[in-house]
């Protein structure tokens, strides 16, 4: 089943998301590469591809786990979650109806 894993980002977390995101997008390539990625990106936190110093509202997964217990493992593990990029995660089943 697919789930929905959502990180908020902490007040003034954009220096320590730039430092990780390799090891984070690492993560993601693993899931893509084992075909349960649907996608995955950031929040900007002003209305632009590209929000410079205002960074990031957060982060939306979208994956295939065997669980939502799964979901949730695979969450605490990521490097945003280790290094207090996110203030607080939410993971809820989602069901791709379209496209």
């Amino acid at each position: 089943m697919f789930y929905a894993l959502i990180g908020e980002d902490a007040p003034g977390a954009l220096e320590t998301r730039l430092a990780v995101r390799p090891q984070h997008v690492a993560r993601l390539e693993a899931l893509r590469d084992e075909g349960r990625l649907l996608l995955a990106g950031p929040m900007p936190a002003i209305d632009s591809p590209d929000p410079g110093p205002a960074g990031f509202a957060g982060s939306l997964i979208v994956a295939e786990f065997d669980s939502l217990a799964s979901a949730e493992a695979w969450l605490r593990e990521d490097p945003y979650v280790q290094q207090g990029v996110f203030a607080r995660t939410t993971v809820r089943p989602f069901r791709k109806t379209l496209p």
